[in-house]
């Protein structure tokens, strides 16, 4: 199988419009609140509503929905995980708050086998099919568990865009969301080195040596990398035999953009934490928006090509 690479794209004389063939148009394969988008009848990505499915021997605490995974390459590579064992609430593409306060107490909606707050599909909004892009919308909820009777916190819309690319360019896909405080209490987001977006690769990248880094300021090295800030970050590593990887992009009207990342040393984990440069607040009715670009890719990271794709992004329509 021809290995498909970053720097195929990355001429700017080559043809990055949106493709004229209705094969080319992107299509949504959806089974209940399981809705797997495809191009030129590949996968390309699911998001997975509804209450989600547990692994065997996996504890209920753990159920999640409202997550992307997999997230497979052009070529059909897997570069997402689900449930992994060592960390069993990481899921694909996901979003959630660690430290935080309300109302006097610290729930928690990332770690959710402390039983102290989760995240919770709620309904699926809508979904829309061009030929420019197939798009999802779908409501989520953050709960408090640590109250005496569970309190709904915030409410997470989001909205997913894939959009119809060329054949062998990386896939992308859109990721807005807005976190809504609908309550009367102040949501206060203390310090802290993780917390947002939340990216896991595969098993087969596990342990420090089967994982590579790189972000938009040129960092390779977990430990240079973690705590830093930039406008995007790969992650990447063998897949049956060959490189592939995914970059994410964080767009610059982000909220203390370019925003702090978090690196695991060990494990193929990476985050956008804005809780890294201190503490924050969600205001009672008030609301935190993010928006992210994700480009699937076979092939070992292209840095100028990922720098001309967030320039595209962020200065186009």
């Amino acid at each position: 199988m021809a290995v498909i690479l970053w720097s195929a794209v990355g001429d700017r004389g080559a043809d990055h419009s949106t493709p004229k063939t209705s094969g080319d148009f992107p299509q949504l394969r959806r089974n209940g609140d399981l809705i797997e988008v495809q191009l030129r009848d590949r996968s390309v990505v699911t998001y997975r509503g509804g209450s989600g499915e547990l692994p065997a021997g996996v504890a209920e605490v753990y159920r999640r929905g409202g997550y992307l995974h997999p997230l497979v390459t052009p070529s059909g590579q897997l570069v997402s995980d689900d449930y992994p064992t060592n960390h069993l609430h990481h899921h694909g593409v996901w979003t959630a708050w660690t430290k935080t306060e309300f109302d006097g107490r610290t729930p928690d909606f990332w770690n959710m086998g402390q039983q102290k707050g989760r995240v919770e599909f709620e309904k699926l909004l809508s979904t829309r099919v061009t030929p420019e892009f197939a798009e999802i919308r779908a409501l989520h909820r953050f709960v408090d568990l640590t109250a005496p009777i569970p309190v709904v916190v915030l409410t997470e819309q989001w909205t997913v865009r894939v959009q119809a690319t060329p054949p062998l360019a990386p896939y992308r896909v859109d990721l807005e969301f807005t976190h809504q405080n609908v309550t009367d209490q102040t949501l206060t987001l203390p310090k802290y080195h993780y917390g947002g977006l939340g990216f896991r690769g595969p098993q087969a990248w596990d342990g420090p040596l089967n994982c590579r880094f790189l972000t938009s300021e040129g960092l390779t090295n977990r430990i240079a990398g973690n705590e830093s800030r930039g406008r995007w970050f790969w992650v990447g590593g063998l897949v049956g035999g060959n490189t592939a990887g995914v970059a994410i992009l964080g767009h610059r009207d982000n909220f203390r953009a370019p925003e702090p990342m978090r690196l695991n040393p060990t494990e193929p984990f990476f985050c956008f934490a804005p809780q890294q440069l201190g503490e924050f607040l969600i205001p009672p009715k008030g609301t935190h928006r993010a928006r992210y670009r994700i480009l699937i890719a076979d092939g070992s990271p292209d840095a100028r090509e990922i720098d001309r794709q967030w320039e595209d992004w962020v200065n186009g329509p």
